[in-house]
């Protein structure tokens, strides 16, 4: 199986720091490999608030997550931080390609999970894909390749 990588199409979108907790550890000792899909959903959803405000669903539709993995490079072990990057690629017509890169906060730190979520906008009403809203793509459209906080 070939392994994660961030398309080199895509654009840096949203950057979160994450706290490392005490009960995000496993019995061997470092983060269970469950909690990195929870990180990137906190980096997934921090960024549509921003892109999109609060509310997500006032026109029946919203985003699904239809796919995701991760690939993980190394241990980490509490207490740390993790920086976590959201990359995605030109959007689709009802979907969106995100990608994360974790690391620790140190300057040339080493990747330690990249992973990747295909997310669809659903209508809820049919549970069928719909249509980006405009105004995310528009938004995606505009943004800077800067670092956002």
């Amino acid at each position: 199986m070939a392994r994660l990588s961030i398309p080199s199409d895509a654009r840096h979108l949203h950057r979160v720091q994450v706290t490392i907790r005490w009960g995000d550890m496993d019995a061997l000792g470092h983060v269970n490999n469950t909690r990195f899909f929870q990180y990137f959903e906190h980096v997934r959803v921090t960024w549509l608030r921003a892109v999109m405000g609060t509310d997500w669903k006032a026109d029946g539709a919203g985003p699904v997550l239809a796919h995701t993995s991760c690939d993980f490079k190394q241990p980490v072990v509490y207490p740390a931080d993790l920086v976590i990057d959201l990359y995605s690629t030109p959007p689709g017509r009802s979907s969106v390609e995100t990608y994360y890169e974790a690391r620790l906060p140190q300057e040339d730190a080493p990747l330690c999970a990249v992973g990747h979520a295909t997310v669809v906008w659903v209508d809820f009403a049919t549970g069928r894909p719909t249509p980006l809203p405009e105004s995310f793509t528009e938004v995606l459209d505009a943004l800077d390749v800067e670092t956002q906080n």
